[in-house]
C-alpha cells in the first residue's frame, strides 16, 4: 500500500477543484451528480498533476467545509474514487491519491531517432537543435590547435581543464557571483552532473524533491539511482514556483536533495522570479536541503524585452545549499557533451573524487572547443543565432497550433525550448502512439511527471519552423481526430467521461 509523501489541505483543495468548475462547459453538457463532479474534479487534479500522487487528502469533513457541500457528497465522491483506483485508504491513516494498476499508459521516450530512420516522420521527440555553424567548425580547429600540449599528458582531468574552470569561473563572477575555479568541475552534459551529485548526496532510499512536471530523463537517472522522488506541483501557467507546496515538502518530507530548473522550465519554460528564487533558497537551508538548480536553459531567452532574473546560486554565493549545473548541450548544439557543477569547493572536491568510479573525465578535445568558444566570443555570438532560430521556430509552432488545433491549451514561454500542451481534454499517451501512425513523434505528458501523472499533456519542443512546423501541426490534428473519435484502434482516448 502506498505511503502518502505529502498533504493537499482542504483549503487548497478546494480551491484548486473551483479552479476547474470555471473552465467553459461544452453546449449541451448535462451536469451530472453533485458527488461525481467532485471524483472528477480530483482524478483530473491527480493525472494533471496538480495534485500529487500519494499525496494526503483532507478528512471529508473538512473538504466539506471547505466545499459548502454535505459529507455525504464527499464520502460517494472519495468512495468512488477508491474503486476507480485513484484514492487508496486505510483507518487511522487517512486517504492519499493514487494511479490505477496498469496507468499510466504507454509514453514515447525523449531518445532522437536516428537521422536514417527518420523517413518522413516529423520528430518532436527530442528538444535539440542542429549545429550553429560555422562556429561548431571553427571551435573544433581551435581546439585541435590547443591540443598538442595536453597530448603530452596522460589526457585524465577529473575536475576539467584548468583553462576551462577558469574561463567557466569568470563567467559566474561577471553575473555579479564571485567565483573560483576551484568551484567548479567539468563533466559529461549535464546529465553527467546530476548523476555525480545524486551519487554523492542522494543515495538509495534517499528522498528528492522535484518540480512536478520535470525533465524526463532526469526523472529517469534519479529512479534508476534508487532514490525516492518526492513530486512538487508548478505554480499556475508560467508563474514559477508554488510556494507554499515546496515550503511544505521541504519541512514534511525532509528530502536530502531538492532538483529545479528555474531557468525556462523544461517543460513548461516557467522563469520564477529573484523573490521566488530567495524564497526558495531560504526554505532549503532552513530544511537542510541540497538544492540542485539546473540553468541550462539560461542562454536561452527569446523574448529581447525580457529582464532575466538573477541565478538561483546569486543568493547562495557560497554554494553551500545551491549547487549549480550547467551544460553546452542545450544552448550550443546536444552532441558538444560538455557540461559543470558549480559549488563551494569541498563539495567539488567530494563530487571529483568520487568521480574516479565512474568515467574519470570528460574528453580534452571538447573542453578545448567550449574553451575556444568562450575565450574568443564565438559562443556569444553562436547563442545569438540559436535564440534567433529557437524564437522563429516558437512563433512557427504558436502559429501553427492555434489554426489547426484552437481547443488545446498552453502558454507561450518567453524563453528555452519546449511549449507544454494540454490537449484539449484527450490522452497524451493516446496521441502519442498515434501521431507515430501519421507521422508525427511526440512525447506525452506522464514521461514528465511522476506516478501516471499530466496524461492529458504534450511536450512540443522548438526544432520545426516554417512549412515543417504547419504540417506538424497538420499531423497531430489528424492524430487528435483518430483519438477523439475512437478510429485510432483505441477504446477511449479521453482522459476521463464526466
Amino acid at each position: 500500500m502506498a505511503q502518502w509523501t505529502s498533504a493537499v489541505g482542504s483549503t487548497q483543495l478546494s480551491r484548486l477543484i473551483r479552479s476547474q468548475q470555471e473552465r467553459p462547459a461544452g453546449a449541451g453538457t448535462r451536469r451530472p451528480p453533485a458527488y461525481r463532479s467532485l471524483a472528477d474534479g480530483i482524478r483530473l487534479l491527480v493525472l494533471e498533476g496538480r495534485v500529487p500522487v500519494a499525496a494526503r487528502l483532507p478528512a471529508e469533513r473538512e473538504l466539506a467545509l471547505a466545499l459548502n457541500v454535505s459529507r455525504t457528497t464527499v464520502a460517494a465522491a472519495y468512495e468512488a474514487l477508491r474503486g476507480e483506483g485513484f484514492l487508496e485508504s486505510r483507518r487511522g491513516a487517512g486517504s492519499w491519491t493514487a494511479v490505477p494498476a496498469g496507468n499510466p499508459l504507454p509514453a514515447r521516450g525523449l531518445e532522437p531517432l536516428p537521422p536514417e530512420a527518420l523517413g518522413s516522420m516529423i520528430d518532436l521527440g527530442c528538444a535539440a537543435l542542429p549545429a550553429p555553424e560555422p562556429w561548431l567548425t571553427r571551435s573544433v580547429q581551435g581546439a585541435l590547435e590547443e591540443l598538442p600540449p595536453y597530448a603530452h599528458t596522460h589526457g585524465d582531468y577529473p575536475a576539467g581543464l584548468p583553462v576551462l574552470r577558469q574561463l567557466l569561473a569568470e563567467r559566474y563572477t561577471a553575473r555579479g557571483i564571485p567565483t573560483m575555479p576551484e568551484q567548479i568541475m567539468v563533466t559529461t552534459g549535464a546529465m553527467g552532473a546530476i548523476d555525480a551529485i545524486c551519487h554523492l548526496f542522494g543515495g538509495r532510499g534517499e528522498r528528492i524533491a522535484v518540480e512536478s512536471p520535470s525533465y524526463a530523463n532526469i526523472l529517469q537517472l534519479m529512479r534508476e539511482a534508487g532514490t525516492r522522488l518526492v513530486p512538487v506541483a508548478m505554480g499556475d501557467g508560467l508563474s514559477g514556483w508554488d510556494l507554499d507546496r515546496w515550503r511544505q515538502v521541504l519541512r514534511d518530507a525532509a528530502p536530502r536533495l531538492a532538483y529545479v530548473v528555474a531557468d525556462f522550465h523544461n517543460p513548461t519554460g516557467a522563469l520564477p522570479d529573484d523573490v521566488q528564487r530567495r524564497a526558495l533558497v531560504d526554505a532549503a537551508r532552513s530544511a537542510g536541503t541540497v538544492l540542485v538548480a539546473d540553468e541550462t536553459m539560461s542562454e536561452l531567452c527569446l523574448d529581447a524585452d525580457r529582464a532575466m532574473p538573477r541565478p538561483v546560486c546569486a543568493f547562495d554565493p557560497g554554494g553551500s545549499t545551491v549547487i549549480t549545473v550547467g551544460s553546452a548541450s542545450k544552448a550550443f548544439w546536444a552532441g558538444m557533451r560538455i557540461g559543470w557543477v558549480r559549488a563551494a569547493p569541498d563539495v567539488i572536491r567530494s563530487l571529483v573524487a568520487a568521480r574516479a568510479y565512474a568515467d574519470l573525465g570528460t574528453p580534452v578535445l571538447e573542453q578545448l572547443a567550449v574553451s575556444w568558444l568562450l575565450s574568443t566570443g564565438g559562443w556569444e555570438e553562436a547563442i545569438e543565432v540559436r535564440r534567433t532560430q529557437a524564437r522563429e521556430n516558437r512563433d512557427d509552432l504558436v502559429a501553427a497550433l492555434r489554426r489547426e488545433l484552437p481547443d488545446w491549451e498552453f502558454e507561450v514561454p518567453a524563453g528555452g525550448l519546449t511549449l507544454w500542451v494540454r490537449a484539449g481534454g484527450l490522452s497524451g499517451s493516446r496521441l502519442a502512439e498515434v501521431g507515430e501512425r501519421v507521422g508525427v513523434r511526440v512525447p506525452s505528458g506522464p514521461r514528465f511527471g511522476v506516478d501516471g501523472a499530466f496524461e492529458g499533456y504534450l511536450r512540443l519542443p522548438f526544432t520545426v519552423g516554417g512549412a515543417l512546423a504547419d504540417e506538424a501541426a497538420v499531423r497531430l490534428a489528424a492524430a487528435a481526430g483518430l483519438v477523439r473519435t475512437g478510429a485510432g484502434g483505441t477504446e477511449s482516448g479521453r482522459m476521463f467521461v464526466a
